[in-house]
């Protein structure tokens, strides 16, 4: 079962770009652009409930729940960690083994 942790300054941040808005959060394996679906991106974005999908899978984390495809889970570690690094004004994801994405951005996307 995959485990996600949410940093303070992370949570803070992802909650700051929500506002008022009732959106949820999705760690997506972007791979637009790309050219081979191995050669993806994880992203974070923030969507409407609504536009989520049969082939999205909840984790519940201490601090948000965030969403992610279930046939992209493969791509991403067991256990990881979101992080917000002020320095960079970006996101990382990270796993006990690797940075998974060091300069991870977090978009609104409304449909």
């Amino acid at each position: 079962m995959m485990k996600i942790s949410i940093s303070e300054a992370a949570s803070r941040q992802i909650k700051q770009k929500m506002g008022e808005k009732n959106l949820i959060l999705k760690l997506k394996y972007e791979t637009d652009g790309c050219g081979c679906v191995v050669s993806g991106v994880p992203t974070l974005q923030l969507i409407n409930k609504q536009d989520l999908d049969s082939n999205d899978m909840l984790i519940e984390t201490d601090k948000l729940d965030i969403y992610i495809e279930k046939s992209k889970a493969i791509f991403f570690d067991e256990e990881m960690k979101i992080d917000y690094s002020q320095e960079t004004q970006s996101f990382r994801l990270t796993s006990p083994g690797q940075i998974l994405n060091g300069r991870m951005s977090c978009n609104i996307v409304l449909s």
